[in-house]
């Protein structure tokens, strides 16, 4: 049987970068999306978000045992949960958050090419049998091109996350670019570790930010 397709293997400059900043044109890409605020340490919604982001991915990824596999159809996995953050009196510079409850976020599940609306209608469909408390009209899907960003993992808790930031920004501005955010172009992380089952220290994050060239 043929390898499942894995999305941070055939694009590991994008998911598996090092600890040191690098420049990165992002392509577009297909997602599935629920947009919440809160603190998502406490919030309900934010649980409930990577629920229902969690069961349409996994109801979509098992399609062909029942018998509706999607046209142009393959193995594949589904990859780390990925989150865009904004609000929160943060300082975009420095990405010092002072009030988590006032954060903005959407968070998001990459998607293959052959989902659509159609499909999705039909996730939400599956998965409203097996949980109908979710609520499923926050699910969409959600295309779009990052372009040219810096990025860096960082290792350890979310609340160090400044340190990496400014190691970001100062590399940037080193290879003649800006930090460019807009309201389509935010502070992205994307999730390669469990916070449940990783300790703080040794957690992996996948930190972009968008820029520009001066």
């Amino acid at each position: 049987m043929a390898d499942k397709f894995d999305f941070k293997k055939a694009e590991k400059h994008l998911y598996q970068p090092k600890t040191t900043p690098a420049i990165v044109d992002v392509p577009e890409m297909l997602f599935l999306a629920v947009d919440g605020q809160g603190d998502p340490n406490t919030a309900q919604e934010y649980k409930e978000a990577v629920e229902l982001l969690y069961g349409l991915s996994y109801a979509i990824k098992m399609s062909p045992k029942s018998g509706q596999a999607p046209a142009g159809y393959f193995e594949y996995i589904i990859p780390p949960l990925e989150g865009l953050w904004w609000g929160g009196d943060v300082d975009a510079q420095s990405w010092v958050v002072t009030n988590k409850q006032g954060l903005f976020w959407t968070m998001l599940l990459r998607q293959p090419p052959f989902v659509d609306e159609t499909v999705l209608a039909w996730a939400k469909e599956r998965l409203a049998k097996k949980k109908p408390d979710l609520d499923l009209t926050k699910a969409r899907l959600l295309s779009f091109t990052e372009g040219l960003c810096v990025q860096m993992l960082h290792v350890g808790p979310y609340d160090t996350e400044p340190e990496t930031v400014q190691r970001m920004h100062a590399f940037a501005a080193e290879q003649g670019y800006r930090v460019d955010f807009s309201p389509e172009r935010l502070h992205h992380e994307i999730y390669l570790s469990d916070p449940r089952k990783t300790a703080p220290e040794k957690l992996k994050t996948v930190l972009r930010h968008p820029v520009a060239k001066v």
